[in-house]
């Protein structure tokens, strides 16, 4: 199982959107793990999505590109925005954050 298939598989199961991205690719960290938590569901700095709050933490030298590619995959950067006007599921959102750390992690 790959990176990004351990996120979704992992993602409420037992972790948040910013959890699962977090933990598939950093190793555990119960304080980092904890700021997570407090950043997902739409709580992260600008109502953004948690997935991608934490995959902007991952790599934070392309924070700026992983946001604009995910707001073109998930239809905007901002939890309420992807949820009610894209109708974007979260495990997509996870999946879409996954892939571009996957991508701009390398």
């Amino acid at each position: 199982m790959n990176k990004v298939e351990m996120a979704v598989a992992s993602f409420r199961k037992p972790y948040s959107c910013a959890q699962t991205v977090y933990a598939a690719f950093a190793p555990i960290d119960a304080q980092k793990l904890d700021l997570m938590q407090q950043n997902s569901g739409g709580r992260a700095p600008e109502g953004a999505c948690g997935a991608l709050y934490a995959a902007m933490c991952l790599v934070p030298q392309n924070a700026e590109q992983i946001k604009k590619e995910f707001a073109e995959r998930a239809g905007d950067f901002r939890c309420t925005e992807i949820k009610r006007n894209h109708k974007t599921p979260c495990e997509d959102c996870v999946r879409i954050a996954s892939e571009l750390v996957n991508k701009y992690s390398k």
